[in-house]
């Protein structure tokens, strides 16, 4: 089979296109022809050496944690689960992705794949689904009639995350740059703030039960979003490499969010696209083959939206 996979760390030209064996599902595994994965930013984290200590993987690796395809073999002890069933999972992050025509998956990561989608661009939403469900639910304890703040909006999971807390009944406040402007509105959003030209604290003039940050800001900008959060309210931030932060004084709790796979979340997810209240928006769909080119774009910040990746049928 195809796949692409890199034999040493370091920038994206150590991907390579090869070809492999197919792999053999073991107890609890079935093996998946891959529809499509897609890219996520944690895949050029990983490649480039940068997650060594909380996601060790082994060499040579296969990147691609988000999978959409058909079940063609089972392991022994699975159920629940039968040849020929789309699925949809977050596969483990230190074990094999799913940029190859074919990938194991645990049977428990898996939920069948919505119906109202195209199977391919199905796997735009497992890890970016999460990502804003878990942030917005498990962790801020979101409810109808509070207030708010998504920083970074018009990226993948700020998509899903302004979906959601519209269908939670909130209000939405939502930064977004004039690009991604429309597609922040569409997504329900009560007021967008162009973060190119505006402060978010002087744009926000009244306070927010919820901050998600879902932008690379700088430390101080970071820090000031704790300002605009009411007493007793909550930061949600999702660049891992700065803490969250807190006001102890006025029980401001900052949380830092390591998005997990929960195939119960995201059969919830799937049930709310077939029923027409969330959007899957997919921006590019690439060939495997073109995933170390989707790879330098993406480290020169030039990948906008989400990207599935695409392997041959034959």
């Amino acid at each position: 089979m195809k796949v692409v996979r890199f034999h040493e760390y370091g920038d994206p030209d150590v991907l390579r296109y090869e070809d492999v064996e197919q792999p053999v599902p073991g107890a609890g595994e079935v093996r998946i022809r891959v529809a499509a994965t897609s890219f996520n930013s944690v895949d050029g984290n990983i490649r480039g050496g940068f997650m060594r200590g909380p996601i060790p993987v082994e060499l040579p690796h296969t990147p691609g944690i988000d999978v959409a395809g058909t079940v063609d073999a089972l392991g022994e002890g699975v159920d629940g689960v039968a040849v020929g069933d789309d699925v949809i999972g977050f596969l483990p992050m230190d074990g094999d992705g799913a940029a190859a025509q074919y990938v194991l998956a645990p049977a428990e990561v898996l939920t069948p794949a919505p119906k109202s989608v195209p199977l391919a661009d199905a796997a735009a939403l497992p890890v970016v689904g999460l990502t804003a469900w878990q942030a917005l639910f498990d962790h801020a304890g979101l409810t109808a009639g509070q207030r708010v703040l998504i920083n970074g909006a018009g990226g993948a999971v700020g998509g899903y995350a302004v979906q959601l807390a519209k269908g939670a009944e909130a209000h939405v406040i939502a930064t977004a740059s004039p690009r991604s402007r429309e597609a922040v509105t569409s997504a329900g959003a009560d007021e967008v703030i162009d973060h190119t030209t505006t402060g978010l604290t002087a744009a926000v003039t009244e306070p927010v039960d919820v901050v998600l940050n879902l932008a690379p800001v700088d430390p101080a900008e970071l820090a000031a979003l704790v300002t605009l959060v009411r007493p007793g309210g909550v930061v949600v931030n999702t660049t891992v490499w700065m803490p969250a932060p807190t006001d102890e004084e006025r029980g401001v709790r900052g949380i830092d969010l390591y998005v997990r796979s929960d195939a119960d979340q995201l059969s919830r997810l799937v049930a709310l696209i077939d029923s027409g209240q969330l959007r899957v928006d997919v921006a590019e769909r690439v060939p495997l083959a073109e995933l170390p080119a989707l790879h330098a774009r993406a480290a020169e910040g030039a990948v906008h939206g989400k990207v599935v990746v695409v392997p041959p049928t034959a």
